[in-house]
This record gives C-alpha cells, structure tokens and sequence, in this order.
C-alpha cells in the first residue's frame, strides 16, 4: 500500500502521525511510505530520518493526497484539504466528528474511508488510540491550571499547594476517565486539595483507593457540581462519551456561583466542550474570559509536547496501521472488531451512532457495510 504522512496545518500542533521507526516498520513489510517535507520538524525529526528509515520526502502535500491510498495524520482534515480528499481513500486521524458538522459533511461528500483514532476500540471497552494522548492531555490540565491561576495570568493568584499555615487551592475534576484521573493524581502532587466527581460506582470505588489522600472522589450530579462551584479555584471538564458530544455540566448561568478569576480548563474542547461557554483556543491563544471567569480550551493539549506525546501516538496506532496497510480496511475491520469501531464514515454513509445522533442523522451500521462485496 502507499501511504502518506502529512505535515500537521492546525495552530499550534507540533506532533506527527508516524516516526521513523514506524516507517521502518511498515517498509519491511513491503509498504511504500511518502512524507511531505518537514512533517516530523514539530517533534524535532529531520527528513533525513525518515530518508534513512525507507520513506520517500515529497514536496507538497496535494501530491501526497493525490498518490496515496492512506492517509496518516494527528489532527483532522483542514477545510483548505477538504477538496484533496479522494473518494475510497483510507484517512485514519482524530476526526472527533460530532464537534463538528462542517467536517462530517465534508467527509461524508469526499467518499472517504474515515478511521477516527478517537473510537478505535480494545477488548475491554477502551479506547486504546486516545489512551496514551489522555494521559499527556490530563497532565497538562492540572498543569495549566497552576499556571493560570496565577494573578498575572488572569486568575485568582493562587499556588496550589499553598505554604504552611496557608490553605491551598481548590481543583476541581469533573470525569473520572484517563483524563480525569492523570488530572487530579498531577493536582495532588502539586498539593492542592482535589475533588473528583464520576458518575460510575465501580469506577467511583477504583479510584477512591487508588489516588492520593488529597482527592476526594464524590458521585457526579447537577446538585454536587453546584455545591462546590463556590469552592472551586480551577475546574478541570474531562467528560468523554465514546464518539458523541460532550454534554455541558457547567451553564453560562452558573459562572456566577463561582469566584471571581476562576479558572476553567476544558479538555473537551475536542468533542464540543464541557461548559456552555467553551470555544476551540489555540496554543498562541488559548484563554478568554467570560463573566469574570478565564477559560482555557485549546483543542490540542498534546500537541505541545511533541517529544512526548508523537512516540507514544506511534506506539499505540502503529499495530492498526499495520493490519490496514497488510489486510486494506475491509478485511481488517471484519477481521478486528477493535478496528471496525474506529470506522466512522465509508463511501458518503455514516457509520457512527453517536456522530449522527449529534446531528440528526442516519447511520448505516457498520456489519452492513462488511458484509456487502
């Protein structure tokens, strides 16, 4: 198979989809590899690495586009791609479909075969893909926090961890997922006093006997998040339903319980965002604030960290490309059902249940797809 590795367009994103190594890989196996040039500059990897593993350095990215039979990437498709986009061609990413229906439309119209990184599934109901770049995501949350509750920041001025005879900050973590717990484990190891809402008993119980004493794990509903929205120095939104949009726990009208100069990090930006207010931020731009209160929501968190969070991206979607590349999408997805989960779009049809419930649409289920010759 051909398969191409693009260079990242999106603001602020400094990951590439596939490293040298991965490269290697897929050569060994007979696979052909073209890498637009300076794809890999973000993660500090040169062309010649690629070069040196078996890839082929091609200029632009419409070649790219127009030659491959798959296409790798971190970040989705930019409207200024949409129209490169060949019908049949295979373009496995982070799509996160129902935050966008501009996106869904242009890839249901482009014919595409879209493998979102995000529903690729395992086993045992993970999502092993968006594993590894929650737990860079949910660190970063906490650190970020830290560093916008600072007064010169726009926040509250407050440390974390405090001193002695001073109280720490107050952090709030709504979601108990990857996300949620590296956020609240990296908050308590800053010293600050950590509430962390979830609505799943067993996970309820996991958690509360493995993070640290400064955590304190409650049940997730309306009337607890109001309760403590008056506490809360920073909140941490890491809500995750599988492929769906993200419901919005915290209202515009609710910023007023909270304290002026709080601080909200929305890592759920990427499926349409946890708190009313929300919007996708960047790196070079990543808070505003509404109603006295900053927000932080950009939509890549990883991506600035590239060293990183790019070999472990490779290390987790490297054994699916293999089976796409070896088997095309069809045969590995009837023979991997964790693959089959990643499909989200075929041919101008809707795969997806969650995607198209956020847009009123309808689906086509994913056996029907397989099962046709």
């Amino acid at each position: 198979m051909v398969i191409g590795l693009l260079k990242e367009i999106k603001r602020g994103e400094n990951r590439v989809a596939l490293t040298p190594v991965g490269v290697a890989t897929l050569v060994a196996r007979g696979h052909q590899l073209l890498v637009e040039a300076g794809a890999g500059n973000g993660s500090l990897i040169p062309d010649e690495a690629y070069q040196n593993a078996g890839a082929k350095i091609v200029t632009t990215a419409p070649d790219i586009f127009s030659r491959a039979e798959m296409i790798l990437r971190v970040k989705e498709p930019q409207p200024s791609e949409y129209s490169l986009i060949r019908s049949g061609q295979i373009f496995f990413t982070f799509f996160h479909f129902a935050a966008s229906e501009a996106l869904t439309r242009a890839m249901i119209d482009s014919g595409a075969v879209c493998i979102a990184y995000e529903t690729v599934g395992d086993d045992i109901g993970g999502l092993p893909i968006l594993l590894p770049m929650s737990e860079v995501a949910g660190r970063m949350a906490a650190q970020e926090a830290a560093k916008y509750l600072e007064r010169g920041a726009g926040g509250r001025g407050i440390l974390p961890g405090g001193v002695a005879g001073v109280m720490p900050a107050t952090i709030v973590v709504l979601g108990g997922g990857t996300v949620g717990t590296e956020a609240a484990r990296m908050a308590c190891g800053l010293g600050a006093k950590v509430y962390l809402l979830e609505t799943d008993a067993h996970r309820l119980r996991y958690l509360a006997a493995t993070l640290p004493k400064n955590c304190i794990v409650l049940l997730s509903n309306p009337p607890q998040i109001r309760a403590l929205l008056g506490q809360a120095d920073a909140i941490i939104g890491a809500i995750l339903l599988r492929g769906a949009k993200a419901p919005h726990l915290i209202t515009r009208d609710m910023l007023s319980l909270l304290q002026p100069g709080a601080v909200l990090i929305d890592v759920a930006i990427d499926q349409g965002g946890c708190f009313e207010t929300s919007r996708p931020t960047t790196h070079e731009e990543p808070t505003f604030i509404v109603d006295g209160i900053l927000h932080y929501c950009v939509a890549n968190l990883p991506g600035a960290v590239p060293l990183t969070a790019t070999p472990a991206l490779t290390n987790a979607t490297l054994p699916y490309i293999v089976a796409l590349a070896d088997q095309g999408w069809r045969a590995a997805a009837r023979n991997d059902a964790r693959i089959a989960a990643g499909i989200n779009i075929v041919h101008g049809q809707l795969i997806c249940a969650a995607v198209a419930e956020a847009f009123g649409q309808a689906f086509t289920g994913i056996e029907t797809i397989l099962n046709r010759s």
